[in-house]
């Protein structure tokens, strides 16, 4: 009986061998597998951005995500009805969640992975990790599961700006999903994110198994991004233009600063601004108003007007230009900002005096018609990049607003030579006046330098595009008027004025449009320039919306010709520009009249 009884015992361990290792030898090794291999996604690392001298504005540490897989949570796995509840007490305090969210997470079942909680610091990875191995050893010596054991990392990495709010408006930030929500993190998000990698390997209570072989395909890193930004001189720009606003009690500013040889921008600043590192606490203000703001650039576009005057020979520095004290036009009387005697000024009093009614009357003398003469200076216009994108592409951007000359109402034939009726974006403007300083030619603005890529080759940004656009001579003519605006003291810009330098420049007050209401509230104050005058090197520009008249001026020369002086200073002395040597050529302003 002993005998047969060992024979059948015997027989039913060969009977169920055969059908676990011959008859379902498959299945079971797809369950082991199932349970048994793991794959994480190795994220690849960040590329870093940096200003033109290697100086880091944005870069990377070590994070990483919480990983569950509910799977393992299951009953059958687990060995437990209460599985994601044990594992969601424990982590709630660690990570700072809601212990019913981790617990709903966990309890899908049909899914392999969950996200726990993205980009915690390697002291929070850390801290599971040891309370996961402590149940596991638990386990191990035949004490409860581990309730941890579904739970793992996934390595990654968390964006980090070491200034804080300097340039924020320029870079952008990156989402929670680690892809780049705004700015240049948006625009070159391919370039900087690299390609991820995988990795899976066996693993036994949610440790690896060590002695199993891993599969695993590297992560490719991202290319490092070099701008052309001047750390130091952003952070002028940032300061000067954020005191401003906060002193004149303005909704918000922007100083543009750029080279006028390369079209390199050297600044871009935004006041108020925000800390990409904390998003949540930006509210609204995520954007870079300097390139998304369209508002209507008043007296500084008149340059433009004047350039067309010269170019097409209408006109001289010395001609003649009476101006009342209204002038009747279309359906409408217009006026210059202060009421005054008839004026008797030359093309240059014109600028220097910042006359619209002295504009319209130079600018009528673009045609024999006025329909004729809207055209040449819409062709002006097109050609200094208004009504058209500025080549930066940045995400956003405003390329302003230039009707056809054929659909500008009756007043706008009048107000657009002097800067109302069109709508700019601040680098636009700053872009008009480089145009000037560089003899003429157009190069559109860049922020981008170069890119190092995972080899650590560098590779130049393309060159930009240069278009001529006005003549050399007509360029020089005009850079000796934009003196008189700041050298004379007829002129309006003399706050702008800086010692040993001869400075280029011009005021600009504007109606400002609210874009709540749609209608005329406020007024945009702006100043727009370029230094040496004789040997021009930067070109800065500055506007604040809506300054409040009881804190002062909200005069473009009161409001903005202090931050020009500011942060042009600063920039001469960073970029060593030598001080002027020869004095200005003064031209007229004024002329007598006869009898």
């Amino acid at each position: 009986m002993i005998s047969l009884t060992l024979t059948l015992v015997m027989l039913a361990f060969v009977v169920r061998l055969l059908q676990v290792q011959a008859v379902e030898a498959d299945t079971y090794a797809a369950k082991s597998r199932v349970n048994r291999y793991i794959t994480h996604t190795i994220a690849a690392e960040r590329g870093s951005i940096t200003d033109r001298s290697g100086g880091e504005l944005a870069t990377t540490v070590d994070a990483y995500d919480i990983i569950g897989d509910p799977y393992l949570f299951t009953p059958e796995q687990s060995g437990s009805r209460d599985a994601p509840e044990r594992a969601a007490e424990l982590l709630a305090p660690i990570l700072e969640r809601d212990e019913d969210g981790l617990a709903e997470k966990l309890s899908a079942g049909d899914s392999r992975y969950a996200v726990l909680a993205r980009r915690q610091s390697p002291q929070v990875w850390q801290q599971i990790k040891d309370l996961r191995d402590g149940f596991a050893e638990k386990a191990g010596s035949g004490g409860e599961s581990n309730p941890l054991a579904g739970i793992y990392q996934e390595p990654h990495s968390k964006r980090i700006y070491p200034n804080r709010e300097l340039a924020a408006g320029i870079l952008g930030f990156v989402n929670a999903e680690g892809r780049g929500g705004g700015g240049l993190e948006a625009k070159l998000d391919k370039e900087l994110a690299g390609e991820p990698g995988k990795i899976t390997y066996a693993h036994s209570g949610g440790r690896r198994v060590p002695t199993e072989s891993a599969r695993e395909q590297p992560a490719v890193p991202g290319s490092d991004v070099r701008l052309t930004i001047d750390r130091d001189l952003q952070w002028a720009a940032q300061r000067a233009i954020t005191e401003q606003v906060r002193t004149s009690g303005a909704q918000r500013g922007y100083v543009v600063v750029q080279d006028t040889r390369t079209g390199e921008i050297l600044a871009l600043a935004n006041a108020p601004g925000f800390d990409p590192n904390d998003i949540s606490a930006a509210g609204t203000g995520l954007g870079n108003p300097a390139l998304q703001d369209a508002y209507e650039p008043g007296s500084t576009s008149k340059v433009m007007s004047m350039a067309a005057v010269l170019e097409e020979g209408a006109a001289t520095p010395g001609t003649h230009v009476t101006v009342p004290n209204r002038l009747h036009r279309a359906d409408r009387l217009f006026a210059d900002d202060v009421d005054h005697p008839t004026w008797y000024l030359t093309l240059n009093g014109v600028l220097a005096k910042s006359s619209n009614l002295g504009t319209i009357l130079a600018v009528e003398q673009l045609g024999t018609t006025q329909k004729e003469a809207n055209k040449v200076l819409h062709s002006y216009l097109r050609k200094f990049g208004i009504g058209r994108p500025t080549g930066l592409g940045y995400p956003g951007e405003t390329p302003g607003i230039l009707a056809k000359p054929e659909d500008w109402s009756a007043s706008q034939q009048y107000t657009i030579p002097f800067g109302q009726g069109l709508s700019i974006n601040a680098v636009q403007a700053a872009s008009v006046y480089s145009t000037i300083a560089n003899g003429g030619v157009r190069v559109e603005p860049t922020l981008v330098r170069g890119t190092t890529g995972p080899d650590g080759r560098f590779t130049p940004a393309p060159e930009p595009r240069a278009t001529r656009v006005i003549s050399e001579k007509t360029a020089k003519t005009l850079a000796r008027m934009l003196e008189s605006v700041v050298g004379s003291e007829e002129g309006t810009g003399t706050k702008a004025r800086i010692p040993g330098y001869r400075v280029a420049g011009k005021t600009g007050t504007s109606n400002r449009v609210d874009p709540d209401t749609g209608r005329y509230n406020g007024y945009t104050a702006s100043f727009a320039g370029f230094a040496p005058a004789d040997r021009p090197r930067v070109t800065v520009y500055c506007a604040v919306q809506d300054p409040d008249p009881d804190k002062g001026s909200y005069f473009g020369g009161q409001v903005c010709g202090p931050v020009y002086k500011q942060v042009t200073e600063f920039a001469l002395k960073s970029l060593k520009v030598a001080p002027t040597g020869a004095d200005p050529a003064k031209l007229p302003v004024t002329f007598e009249p006869r009898g």
